[in-house]
């Protein structure tokens, strides 16, 4: 099982990425796919979950109305693309294989390298 994400780097306040995560080893009928972010002397957090299978999608309420998942099964991609950036969205993001249905960190098994996201103001 692996996940390796991709598509970070340095944007300006306002501007927008993609971020990918390429997956194998494991069907999203079975898992959900989270991307978590963590800020340099912050907790990590949730920033948005996909249940493929169920068709249910959460987003932490900080990037509501910014940040938009999908998965595209036939490449088992996820993807998190963020527009209107903040300063505050800087951060190191990672997605994770996790159990249908949940957001909580803790509970996901298997995570990828992160990728940077730096927004200057």
């Amino acid at each position: 099982v692996q996940l390796q994400a991709s598509g970070g780097g340095l944007v300006q306040a306002g501007g927008s990425l993609t971020l990918s995560c390429a997956t194998s080893g494991f069907t999203f009928d079975a898992h959900d796919v989270g991307w978590f972010r963590q800020a340099p002397g912050k907790e990590r957090e949730a920033v948005s979950c996909i249940s493929s299978s169920a068709g249910t999608i959460y987003y932490a309420d900080s990037v509501k109305g910014r940040f938009t998942i999908s998965s595209d099964l036939a490449k088992n991609t996820v993807y998190l693309q963020m527009n209107s950036l903040k300063a505050e969205d800087t951060a190191v993001y990672y997605c994770a294989r996790g159990p249908l249905g949940s957001r909580d960190g803790g509970r996901y098994d298997v995570w990828g390298p992160g990728t940077q996201v730096t927004v200057s103001s």
